[in-house]
């Protein structure tokens, strides 16, 4: 299942209270019944605020998953991490780890149905990183840790931006207007015969 990647704005955690309701969950999962892998999807949050993101969170994956009733998180990235947060007719208890568990990855846990791991996604990822962590983190065919994922995103990125930089520098320097006839200056037309010749030498 993949929900919806949406472009919009991150937001702070008071903004988001009062809109989280009407914006898309960005959420991406591995195919059901694919082999176990070490991430079973992707989340990208639009804010640091655990109370106000994991109901939405849950009110998704509760009909997948089961009931989730705790969620385990690493403090890393979490600056207030709640005891218990109310969602959609019960509470989930949240725990945190700070060396056993990944920096990037959401531990869920679902009362006799199983466990879940997410690659979270910071909420200032850019779209073309998020949507490219997200496709990664639910491919069932990939091994590599949440953190792992960041960093090679991070990579890519730097290639993109490298690559990018080499084309401005091109473009600067008339490379691109070489390359478009549509935009090369004309070159305006002078009628001049060769120059005259003296006869008789």
């Amino acid at each position: 299942m993949i929900a919806t990647v949406s472009s919009s704005p991150t937001l702070e955690a008071d903004d988001l209270s009062s809109v989280s309701s009407s914006l898309p969950l960005r959420l991406s999962l591995a195919p059901a019944g694919s082999a176990p892998a070490l991430l079973d999807g992707a989340w990208w949050p639009r804010c640091h605020d655990l109370g106000a993101e994991l109901p939405s969170l849950t009110a998704v994956l509760d009909p997948l998953w089961g009931r989730i009733t705790r969620v385990t998180v690493n403090p890393t990235h979490w600056p207030v991490i709640p005891r218990k947060v109310p969602v959609a007719g019960h509470v989930v208890k949240v725990g945190w780890f700070v060396n056993e568990q990944d920096p990037h990855e959401l531990l869920l846990l679902s009362y006799r149905m199983g466990r879940w791991n997410l690659l979270v996604i910071p909420p200032q990822t850019s779209d073309v990183s998020a949507a490219w962590l997200m496709a990664a983190a639910s491919d069932p065919l990939r091994t590599s840790t949440a953190s792992r994922l960041m960093e090679e995103a991070a990579s890519l990125r730097t290639v993109y931006e490298d690559d990018r930089t080499v084309q401005a520098v091109w473009d600067s320097e008339g490379g691109h207007e070489a390359r478009d006839p549509a935009v090369r200056p004309r070159i305006p037309a002078v009628a001049a015969g060769l120059p005259h010749q003296p006869t008789g030498w």
